[in-house]
């Protein structure tokens, strides 16, 4: 891997700042749980820069509301699909109605700290289920319309709790070992990491560059299962403009042209580490090398295709 990318933009950046100048029009681009939280400030910012903008969502009524207000707001074409992540046969029939060639796809839904070991009817674990397997399920769904695109990009939203645990393969869904929240959480986050490793491998040949990010602390829905709280220093917490700033820089910025299978931080490539930080500043600026490791991600890609067919 080359140097760590680095940009002149910081966590107080805000989505319209690092995408400035940046023209979209003619682009299509899919924004996942585009109805809350900074995925709303996401398909706006996308929207302002030209973008014809589709909310893929659980809440089809809240998600036309949504539509509705970015489209008279920014003059943008945004249109609602339903999208239940959890549901494979949902996430197929989004990839297989999709006609048109796709340059944007920003994997952003989530949940977090399920509280109870919950799984899906197919048996996978409710956390790792949503952020990881409904998002490659659709990407994958998908691929034929990004190579369409020609330079297309892929950005899934990852989380610093993923150094809270890597993926641990022989005990995905918690049969074993006590059930935590947090490590479910932490499990689900690495797994988004390493597929971004591994599409953007595979994947390169066709044009499509795949990277992750960490949006850091930002007052959303997110937290509900944690009554609305974030640990996080009021220092280090972020408006949803700001929150969705590495996102829009990944998914549109010149800067990251052809950059693939790598991880961000407040507009920046993280900093690898061997092992969990204790200071907080330090712990988001940060990606755990066994995140960005190849061998678990092609292991991760076999489970997790193979769960597609």
């Amino acid at each position: 891997m080359s140097d760590r990318i680095t940009t002149p933009f910081t966590s107080r950046s805000t989505a319209d700042e690092v995408s400035e100048g940046v023209d979209l029009t003619g682009k299509h681009a899919v924004v996942t749980g585009g109805a809350s939280g900074i995925g709303v400030e996401t398909a706006a910012t996308l929207a302002r820069r030209g973008a014809a903008v589709t909310l893929g969502v659980r809440d089809v009524r809240s998600g036309r509301k949504v539509a509705a207000d970015l489209s008279a707001t920014t003059g943008a074409t945004v249109e609602v699909r339903p999208l239940e992540l959890t549901d494979l046969a949902s996430v197929r029939a989004f990839a297989e109605g999709w006609d048109r060639p796709l340059d944007l796809l920003v994997n952003n839904a989530g949940v977090m700290a399920v509280p109870d070991r919950t799984l899906t009817d197919a048996g996978w674990e409710a956390q790792l289920a949503t952020n990881f397997l409904g998002h490659l399920a659709l990407t994958v769904g998908l691929h034929r319309a990004l190579a369409r695109a020609g330079g297309a990009r892929v950005v899934s939203v990852s989380s610093s709790g993923h150094l809270f645990s890597p993926v641990v393969f022989d005990d995905l869904g918690f049969r074993f070992r006590p059930y935590d929240p947090v490590q479910a959480y932490g499990q689900s986050k690495t797994a988004v990491i390493l597929f971004g490793v591994a599409a953007s491998s595979r994947w390169a040949d066709d044009g499509i560059t795949v990277n992750t990010l960490n949006p850091g602390a930002i007052a959303t829905s997110l937290q509900r299962h944690v009554g609305g709280r974030l640990a996080t220093p009021v220092e280090l917490q972020k408006t949803p403009a700001q929150g969705a700033a590495t996102t829009v820089l990944l998914a549109t910025s010149p800067l990251l042209e052809g950059v693939g299978g790598r991880y961000f931080n407040d507009n920046q490539e993280a900093v690898r580490v061997d092992e969990r930080p204790s200071d907080v500043e330090e712990l988001v600026r940060s990606v755990a090398a066994y995140a960005l490791d190849p061998d678990n991600a092609e292991r991760l890609w076999r489970i997790g295709t193979a769960a597609l067919v």
